[in-house]
């Protein structure tokens, strides 16, 4: 029996060492995981906070794309009221000539002459410049060659004829002229 109490007194002594270091182990556990969740906790918030930015500037950006649309849809409209404007009192006098009823052909031909100086001075106004005229050196930029002659009175690639005149706006070509080529 003493043997037994022995053996006793020598588990019992040695539990109490053996719960120690578990009771240490569990506590370190504990440290590494609350500092392990204070880590990962602070990783969320940092994710939360880039994820924030990020859908801002998501909306930033569409607000920007729509609004400038709408400012470029705005210009559009502006420069194409502006330009029916300009047009807008050729078309009166058009009218005009047209209700003319006991209009003589010389009338009639000063009442045209009068609506193609309004309609070149318009286009003046509006930087539209014409092209194409007799005389002048054939280019492919600006003319569209329909015909070709052989001219000896004329030089080579220059333009004999005009079919229909052709019009730049500042350096674009909004429509090349129709002409006939010599040589």
């Amino acid at each position: 029996m003493e043997k037994e109490k022995e053996q006793e007194i020598q588990e019992t002594a040695a539990e109490p060492e053996e719960t120690v270091p578990v009771k240490e182990e569990k506590k370190e556990k504990k440290k590494k995981l609350s500092a392990e969740q204070e880590k990962l906790q602070k990783l969320q918030e940092e994710f939360e906070d880039h994820k924030q930015q990020h859908l801002r500037v998501l909306a930033e950006y569409d607000n920007f794309r729509k609004r400038s649309q709408s400012e470029k849809n705005a210009v559009y409209h502006n420069a194409v009221s502006d330009t029916v404007q300009a047009i807008l009192p050729i078309a009166d006098n058009i009218e005009r000539a047209l209700a003319q009823e006991n209009a003589s052909a010389e009338d009639m031909r000063k009442g045209v002459e009068m609506i193609e100086a309004q309609i070149t001075a318009t286009f003046e106004k509006l930087g539209i410049t014409a092209v194409g005229e007799v005389g002048e050196v054939f280019d492919p930029n600006l003319h569209n060659a329909v015909a070709h002659i052989d001219d000896e009175a004329l030089g080579e690639n220059v333009i004999a004829a005009v079919y229909q005149k052709g019009y730049l706006l500042g350096d674009k070509v909004v429509r090349h002229a129709l002409v006939q080529v010599a040589n």
